[in-house]
């Protein structure tokens, strides 16, 4: 399937708002000390040198869903991550909205920049196919 120049730019353009947030605000976050995260970290159950770790694995994640050649592998790790997140956020009854948006952002910013994406998943009768194969 041929990627229209429009799409693939606006699937740069919300891949680059996700690196922005998931590592600009969100990990580099996680290593700044800021008024109020104490109170945070106690009540998410959470731990100083655990948030750091956490941290880690969110940038080195969107860092792998940022290169073209990992994005795939980065777009399912993230969605693996952003599940963590809403558990957290479940557990201590936070809303969990944010995380459902961003999950479900990195999958358009992909689908835009990648249609095969968008070809795989909305191929008509391609879950009958498969299951008819398997048989």
């Amino acid at each position: 399937m041929k990627s229209s120049k429009t799409a693939a730019i606006a699937g740069w353009i919300l891949s680059s708002l996700l690196g922005v947030f998931l590592i600009g605000l969100s990990g580099v976050g996680k290593f700044i000390e800021f008024d109020g995260k104490a109170d945070m970290m106690q009540k998410m159950g959470l731990t100083n040198e655990l948030m750091m770790k956490i941290g880690v694995v969110e940038i080195a994640i969107t860092v792998l869903f940022l290169i073209p050649r990992t994005s795939f592998v980065g777009a399912i790790l993230l969605t693996g991550y952003l599940g963590g997140a809403i558990m957290t956020h479940l557990r201590i009854n936070d809303p969990i909205i944010m995380p459902i948006i961003m999950g479900v952002v990195v999958w358009i910013a992909l689908g835009l920049r990648c249609p095969t994406i968008f070809a795989l998943a909305f191929a008509p009768g391609s879950l009958k196919n498969d299951e008819t194969k398997s048989v």
